[in-house]
């Protein structure tokens, strides 16, 4: 009687344990947010913490949302540092025992040069279109592996019709970059965040406003000093902003530099709500390209 009291038990309060398969799949950035959308479909509940415009290194969770973490068949999180605001959350439910990938380590990372953090891994990868070929394909493995019931055939069908869109992406920036000569190849950003995409397209990052790979650090007088003369010796026509991100310290460095330097907005960690211009992965490199090319492109 008492074993049978102890199984209604387990039964009543199995809901509330940690990877008890009804949770679905939760995703801590928006930008795999949807790719897991796009692979997932109609298959698998996908629940994404991060809200539009919001920075991945600082955003933070409910306790709501920390619960819904530790209910979920599958975490699916960037990794390498970035998600710096719900990292504890992450780890706290691994260790309960949900199932988790981070993308960013699966990807072939390439390391940070003249950041802060030099030599360490950099977890923007998402700003080269091959990369995320692998990071979908790595995704829709881990759902058909982690999520019990799933349509295997359908999330297959699904992301390689969304792969096809991620390399013709890919084919498209390289076409679209070809308009910029390659001495005016040179990026500045608000801070490193481009090097995947430097590393594809072949640009040269001249330097950041904030020389981190997080937005939670702050140039000093000197930072911007240094740079703007490095802006001024390598003749850069455009600094690019986050869209997300509050652009004076770029305006004070254009002031700085002593040249005619534009500022112009990215998408760079965040996608956008609904019609703010950067909807999705597709939408947000196909915006961020057209930016790059019209700031650097032209005379």
């Amino acid at each position: 009687m008492r074993a049978a009291a102890a199984a209604l038990l387990l039964v009543l309060t199995g809901c509330s344990a940690a990877g008890d398969g009804n949770g679905g799949v939760v995703v801590t950035t928006n930008i795999l947010g949807d790719l897991t959308r796009a692979v997932a479909g109609d298959a698998v509940p996908v629940t994404v913490l991060m809200r539009p415009n919001a920075d991945p290194h600082s955003f933070a969770i409910s306790a709501q949302e920390a619960a819904r973490l530790e209910r979920a068949d599958l975490i699916i999180h960037n990794g390498l540092g970035l998600e710096e605001g719900v990292a504890r959350n992450v780890g706290a439910a691994v260790d309960a025992g949900v199932p988790a990938v981070a993308v960013g380590e699966q990807v072939d990372p390439i390391r940070y040069r003249g950041a802060e953090q030099d030599g360490e891994p950099d977890p923007h990868f998402w700003t080269d279109p091959r990369r995320v070929h692998t990071a979908v394909e790595v995704i829709t493995d881990r759902l058909v592996e982690h999520v019990d019931g799933v349509d295997e055939a359908a999330v297959r069908a699904n992301a390689a019709a969304y792969l096809e869109r991620v390399d013709e992406l890919g084919r498209w920036m390289t076409e679209r970059f070809a308009a910029i000569p390659a001495e005016r190849r040179k990026l500045v950003t608000n801070h490193h965040v481009f090097g995947y995409l430097a590393e594809r397209y072949d640009f040269e990052v001249v330097g950041a406003v904030v020389p981190s790979g997080t937005t939670l650090a702050s140039p000093s007088a000197s930072d911007l000093s240094d740079l703007a003369s490095t802006i001024r010796a390598a003749g850069v026509g455009a600094i690019f902003a986050d869209s997300s991100q509050p652009d004076r310290l770029a305006r004070v460095l254009a002031d700085q530099a002593g040249v005619h330097v534009r500022v112009l907005p990215l998408f760079s960690e965040s996608l956008s709500e609904p019609g703010g211009g950067a909807p999705t992965y597709l939408d947000m490199m196909r915006a961020n390209t057209n930016t790059i090319v019209d700031g650097l492109g032209r005379n």
